[in-house]
């Protein structure tokens, strides 16, 4: 139906999150129709932050300084360690008020099928943080789905050996849903019911 930039843009679109072909072709209808002004100010401001943020060299989450905010505040408790997917997890946590200690973005769940292995949820760089720092809890917040179960396997068998607290959400988060689309009072919960992984 289009062609030529509004198709390539369509075709951009797509690779949103949520946004299937006639998402895609309706946002960038309405792109091309808007002020030029305005459509370029958005332009600029997702390059500007494309551009500005990168991965905090100690916890791995996504962020324009480095180290990011949370590793650089040391009123946080630094025996506690909490272990994410991702940096969205990380505000989710944060709006229920419940944990005041570290992150650690995993940036995938493991998967071999799809290729994603221990490196690939930079466990070596996770392992080398452990070792070095004072952590006397580590909360293993990811998603209860297959490959979450799996993760959370990975990384308690993992653990073992450092003589650690392993615990884990409360199951009141469902097995197949994500953490992304749970409310903070369910989140709040679920983190104040955490539970060893070893039980």
């Amino acid at each position: 139906m289009f062609s030529g930039l509004l198709a390539e843009l369509v075709q951009n679109l797509k690779k949103l999150p949520g946004i299937g072909s006639k998402s895609a072709q309706r946002l960038a209808m309405y792109l091309i129709s808007m002020e030029k002004v305005n459509a370029l100010e958005l332009a600029e401001s997702i390059q500007n932050t494309v551009k500005n943020y990168k991965n905090c060299s100690v916890c791995n989450m996504l962020t324009e300084n480095n180290p990011c905010h949370f590793c650089s505040d040391y009123t946080r408790n630094q025996n506690q360690l909490c272990i994410v997917e991702n940096t969205q997890d990380i505000y989710l946590i944060e709006d229920t008020n419940e944990f005041k200690g570290r992150y650690f973005v995993l940036n995938n769940l493991l998967s071999p099928l799809d290729g994603i292995g221990s490196d690939e949820i930079n466990f070596p760089k996770l392992l080398e943080l452990l070792k070095s720092d004072g952590i006397d809890e580590i909360i293993l917040a990811l998603n209860p789905s297959a490959e979450g179960e799996s993760t959370i396997s990975f990384l308690a068998s993992q653990f073992e050996e450092l003589k650690v607290k392993v615990t884990r959400l409360s199951t009141g988060l469902p097995f197949g849903g994500d953490i992304e689309y749970t409310s903070s009072l369910t989140l709040g919960n679920a983190l104040k019911r955490r539970y060893s992984v070893k039980d």
